[in-house]
């Protein structure tokens, strides 16, 4: 992954906990800044740089995910104290998405993607737990007339309670069932079938790998970052063993 430096706050985007916001960049370009200062902090970053990575690690279309060095000074030139709050919270390392200009927000009644590429999704959404791609919130663009997946910051919420992870590693994602896509996911075994062959524990470990250590560190119940982010790859490879329960109760939240 590239790292770049922000070198200038474009403008906030008022939605969503993470509090995002489009900067430029050292490269020049344009990027969805997610701050570490927000919110869940980390750890909505952890879930946006795994599952976001996963995915394009599976074939689904991501915009490229970048680190992004802050400079706490940039706080200097905006003169709404919330965002430099949040800018002098975040200083040092954080996460950002490319920006796809002119983008549209998906809608499920003009757009109706194809069984093959809904049921990847809604696959891959139940095996990392994502709570956040509903109706209400779908968190896909079309650009370019191309389905574009974004904000994973509320997967993987398991991390929120370390407590028994593994034994909830196995257990069915309930709210699939709300999952925008899911009408149109008529071929969920089938990505079963090919997705999961995909997900290999080497593949877990590289990503996982890609979490900095100054992400893993704070109030947690583990010894040291190298724990913390090998719990993560326990995790996930413990999910994608089988018998696959999110798969199971995909299927039948969308009979």
């Amino acid at each position: 992954m590239r790292t770049v430096a922000a070198t200038r706050y474009v403008t906030p985007l008022r939605e969503g906990g993470s509090l995002p916001a489009i900067v430029e960049a050292d490269d020049d370009g344009l990027y969805v800044l997610k701050f570490r200062g927000a919110g869940q902090g980390p750890k909505a970053l952890i879930a946006e740089l795994v599952a976001g990575e996963l995915a394009r690690a599976l074939g689904l279309p991501v915009p490229e995910i970048v680190f992004v060095e802050l400079d706490g000074d940039l706080a200097r030139t905006e003169p709404d104290p919330e965002i430099q709050h949040l800018i002098r919270a975040s200083a040092g390392l954080n996460l950002a998405l490319d920006y796809l200009p002119g983008s549209v927000t998906f809608d499920p009644v003009v757009e109706q993607p194809e069984a093959e590429l809904a049921s990847a999704i809604v696959w891959f959404d139940a095996f990392v737990s994502n709570v956040d791609r509903t109706a209400r919130n779908t968190n896909l663009l079309v650009w370019h007339r191309q389905l574009w997946l974004i904000d994973h910051g509320a997967a993987l919420y398991f991390h929120h309670d370390w407590d028994r992870f593994l034994e909830r590693a196995v257990q069915p994602f309930a709210r699939i069932k709300d999952h925008v896509l899911l009408p149109f996911a008529s071929a969920l075994r089938e990505a079963d079938g090919r997705l999961g062959a995909l997900v290999t524990r080497a593949l877990i470990e590289r990503v996982v790998a890609l979490v900095p250590d100054t992400w893993l560190c704070g109030d947690t119940p583990f010894a040291d970052a190298a724990a913390h982010r090998d719990a993560y790859v326990q995790y996930l490879w413990r999910r994608i063993e089988a018998p696959h329960a999110f798969v199971e109760e995909a299927i039948r939240a969308r009979v």
